[in-house]
């Protein structure tokens, strides 16, 4: 099974948008945004942006688990991960966004 972004609404009502690996994981979730053009452009963001191992920045949690972000080119977060248990876990991660983003399916779990 291929990755894929859902898109769906959060309890406040805003727009997000996760993208799971071909096994259903979770391996990287949006903000929120008002209005559902945002969301979109923030998917079009990650699939763009996500081939570029440089967009990616590891970050470490206050209790001291990796995690990384997925930066467009103006330096904004476009996506975060969740936390992992070890470095090689954080870069296998980074690894299945930059394999999984680009042709990605889109579930619009909102219409």
């Amino acid at each position: 099974m291929a990755g894929k972004f859902e898109i769906y609404k959060d309890k406040a009502g805003e727009f997000r948008f996760r993208l799971k690996a071909g096994n259903g994981e979770n391996i990287l979730a949006s903000e929120g945004y008002k209005d559902k053009s945002g969301c979109d452009n923030g998917v079009a963001s990650v699939r763009k942006n996500a081939a570029d191992k440089g967009n990616f920045e590891i970050k470490e949690s206050t209790s001291g688990k990796p995690y990384f972000v997925l930066k467009a080119a103006n330096h904004q977060v476009i996506g975060q991960s969740q936390m992992y248990d070890s470095a090689s876990g954080c870069e296998n991660g980074i690894e299945s966004v930059m394999k999984n983003a680009p042709d990605a399916a889109v579930d619009d779990q909102t219409s």
